[in-house]
């Protein structure tokens, strides 16, 4: 298993299904759960949920009925969208050059999500 919090996509990437019977299916990540390692992507692993009326709470009552939701999936069945192909994701540490309140600057550095098919910051 991945070491702990090991996802490396982020909500708002646009990745493809490559494994499961949504294969080949391309959304954004509308959800990152970290502690399950999964992601739910837009318009991929749709379920059916078969709710009842509620009606407690007067006006706050919801309608029963079928709802149609995304369904969360594995971390390792999708792949992240760069272009036209699919790309891995890896990690480079830039130099940059910050300010304090004082107004001196140092030089620290951050990480940076990066490519691995063509090396450039994602």
């Amino acid at each position: 298993m991945a070491k702990k919090n090991s996802v490396n996509i982020k909500k708002g990437d646009t990745v493809k299904v490559i494994a499961g019977k949504d294969k080949g299916a391309e959304g954004k990540v509308i959800s990152v759960l970290r502690e399950e390692h999964r992601v739910i992507v837009e318009g991929v692993n749709r379920i059916k949920r078969h709710t009842k009326v509620v009606n407690q709470g007067g006006n706050a009552g919801t309608t029963g009925g079928i709802i149609t939701a995304e369904a969360p999936i594995h971390v390792s069945n999708v792949m992240l969208v760069e272009g036209d192909g699919v790309t891995r994701i890896g990690f480079r540490r830039d130099e940059v050059t910050k300010r304090r309140p004082d107004g001196s600057t140092y030089t620290t550095t951050r990480s940076v999500r990066i490519s691995r098919k063509t090396g450039k910051e994602i």
